[in-house]
C-alpha cells in the first residue's frame, strides 16, 4: 500500500539540531535582569543566554537603542563644534583684515583646533572598534 500523504511542516535537520537540554533557574532579580536584557536588545531569551556563554569571547552585546541615542547625541555635538570652529575663522579673518589678529590668538586657536582634532580621531577609532565587536 502507497502512502499518499503530504509531508507536514519543514524537513528534518540532519545536522546542527539542538537535543541536548540544560535546565537553569534565576532569582526573580536574576530572571528580571534578562527579561529586561531581552526588551532592549530585541533577543529572545534562549538566544541571549546561548549567546553570552557560548560566544561571549568574540561577541560583545551591545545596547543598540541605548548606543544610537548617544551616538546621536555625540554627532549633534561634533556639528555644534563645527560651527564654532567657523564662527571662529570667520571672525579671525575679519580681524586678519582689519589688522587686528594677535599671534597669540592664532597660536591658541590652533593648539584647540589640534586637541579637537585628537579627540574626533578617537572617536572615530573608538566607534571602528564598537563596530567590529558588533561584527563577529
Amino acid at each position: 500500500m502507497v502512502d499518499f500523504k503530504k509531508p507536514n511542516g519543514r524537513p528534518k535537520l540532519k545536522e546542527g539540531r539542538r537535543t541536548n537540554f540544560i535546565n537553569v533557574r534565576f532569582t526573580d532579580v536574576e530572571y528580571k535582569e534578562i527579561a529586561d536584557l531581552e526588551q532592549q536588545l530585541g533577543v529572545s531569551k534562549t538566544d541571549l543566554i546561548r549567546m553570552r556563554i557560548l560566544t561571549d569571547a568574540k561577541r560583545v552585546v551591545i545596547n543598540s537603542k541605548e548606543l544610537i541615542k548617544n551616538l546621536d547625541g555625540v554627532g549633534a555635538e561634533l556639528g555644534r563644534v563645527g560651527n564654532n570652529i567657523n564662527q571662529l575663522a570667520k571672525h579671525a579673518n575679519i580681524l586678519k583684515l582689519q589688522g587686528q589678529l594677535s599671534p597669540l590668538v592664532i597660536k591658541k586657536f590652533n593648539e584647540l583646533f589640534e586637541e579637537h582634532i585628537i579627540v574626533q580621531q578617537t572617536l572615530e577609532a573608538a566607534l571602528r572598534s564598537i563596530i567590529r565587536a558588533m561584527g563577529q
